[in-house]
């Protein structure tokens, strides 16, 4: 790396500023400058969950790190069906889009909320209309406080506690005691226990905020300098009552999918179930056969130190999740926080335990080889000597998010067929000032990995830095793009 080194004289003590390295990282733009091209059709509302706020089912729990149904039917367009691999499912967009379309699909998720979220989705597509909405007048009739059971209490952790105004938690403690004891029909307890996990951030005094969740200053918590005002909180059950009638009025109505330049279409009325697989997709997908898919597509977690669960930690709780299985489930996820562990050891022994060893050697070897990746490493590693990163774990950060998705792509191009396509949304990342270009590296990984690069399509509008980044390094644009990879035939 071509860094400045640290130079100090008895008359002058003030260090030289580093003069980063930029070589490998523009050596890798110019290989891929071709491939990269505005692709007018997409915006930040597709890409994101932004687009799914009007979409029955999806609109239901708000995930803010889905991307929306109709990016996946607008990508839909030019494959015939058959069998569609998101191995970084969320709450399941891409296999419901697709399922309703003619797609076989099969999802992988680690995170616990994304796994509820879909088994309830799947669940309200096979339920009576009808039904549902009988029993949603007949409980809405009921007084929730009377039903209270400690036994169904919410068991908080430390991140959690106190989220609730504590009347309107027992009345959430009320309800779920009710699905419980007076509801007999088991598909419609489960998806009226869903909707009080879909409204748990509306009556709470928390926000999610990317890396953390933010406390409003009516909840008694400490505040930083600026207290934050979250605004007008839902009673209990004015928001069981909205998300009720809004889950009744979208199961009632005939099921049209969102298309990006038609206002809808409507699709079959029946479709083809999701197959959803629950861990890491880093222990999962090698058990998927070699060639057997059509079609991946997904959105890995970004680099940029949001952790799930924590931004979830509440509906994490409400699934009965303790302090010590979310600290131990934030380690399954894949390295995208300061808190994550190398996983090194754990994937060799995987794969030796595969008879897969020259596998994992392999992969690794490609990973070592990304000089891009190196470059910035070794300028985090030297900013986080000189003090300038706001967080020492950054680095590791960076190093093993590229390492974990070094195997997932080797994982995705094996099990994809020949003729095959992998679309992945990711954005670019900033730390100290130095872009990452995500883009890139991982375009670079897959082209090692047999894959050839067709397109990496980015928004007209990029990403800018953080508010903390801005004061630093001034307001610019990284890229937010779609990459398109495909398998020779």
């Amino acid at each position: 790396m071509h860094i400045q080194s640290t130079m100090t004289t008895s008359n002058d003590p003030i260090p030289l500023p580093i003069i980063p390295s930029t070589k490998a990282r523009e050596d890798l733009f110019e290989k891929f400058k071709k491939k990269i091209s505005v692709n007018a059709a997409l915006d930040r509302s597709l890409v994101s969950y932004q687009a799914n706020k009007k979409t029955p089912f999806y609109n239901w729990f708000r995930y803010k790190e889905g991307f929306s149904e109709v990016l996946v039917t607008y990508l839909l367009q030019q494959f015939t069906p058959g069998l569609l691999l998101d191995p970084f499912a969320g709450t399941g967009t891409a296999l419901f889009a697709a399922s309703v379309v003619g797609w076989q699909t099969q999802g992988i998720e680690v995170l616990p909320v994304g796994i509820y979220a879909m088994k309830a989705h799947d669940l309200a597509r096979r339920t009576d209309p009808q039904a549902v909405r009988q029993a949603m007048l007949t409980a809405l009739q009921a007084d929730f406080t009377n039903y209270y059971n400690p036994t169904y209490a919410l068991k908080h952790i430390a991140i959690t506690k106190g989220a609730f105004p504590p009347q309107e938690e027992k009345q959430l403690v009320g309800f779920i005691t009710y699905c419980h004891e007076v509801l007999l029909d088991e598909d419609i307890r489960q998806l009226f226990l869903f909707s009080v996990f879909c409204i748990l951030e509306e009556i709470s005094y928390t926000r999610k905020d990317g890396q953390y969740l933010r406390w409003d200053a009516r909840s008694g918590r400490s505040q930083g300098a600026i207290p934050f005002d979250k605004g007008y909180i839902l009673p209990f059950r004015e928001a069981l009552e909205n998300k009720l009638k809004q889950i009744v009025f979208d199961l009632e109505k005939p099921y049209t999918q969102q298309a990006l330049f038609e206002d809808t279409y409507t699709t079959q009325t029946s479709y083809a179930r999701p197959e959803i697989r629950e861990g890491s997709c880093l222990y999962t997908l090698p058990s998927i056969a070699d060639k057997s898919v059509d079609l991946i597509l997904t959105s890995p977690p970004y680099a940029n130190r949001y952790d799930y669960t924590r931004t979830y930690a509440l509906e994490l709780v409400y699934l009965g999740y303790s302090d010590e299985q979310v600290k131990r489930l934030r380690q399954e996820m894949l390295s995208c926080t300061v808190e994550n562990k190398e996983k090194r050891s754990q994937l060799e022994n995987f794969y030796k335990s595969l008879g897969r060893t020259n596998d994992f050697d392999k992969i690794n070897a490609v990973f070592e080889q990304q000089q891009a990746h190196r470059e910035v490493l070794d300028l985090l590693h030297t900013y986080q000597r000189e003090k300038r990163l706001n967080n020492p774990g950054i680095v590791s950060l960076v190093h093993n998010y590229f390492f974990e998705m070094s195997f997932v792509i080797y994982e995705m191009a094996r099990v994809l067929r020949p003729g095959g396509t992998i679309i992945m949304v990711n954005d670019n990342v900033r730390y100290a000032g130095e872009e990452i270009p995500v883009d890139l590296i991982l375009s670079n990984i897959a082209e090692a990995f047999g894959l050839n690069v067709k397109h990496i399509w980015t928004l007209s509008r990029g990403k800018g830095n953080s508010s903390q980044q801005m004061g630093s390094h001034g307001r610019s644009e990284l890229r937010k793009c779609v990459y398109v990879w495909e398998k020779e035939a």
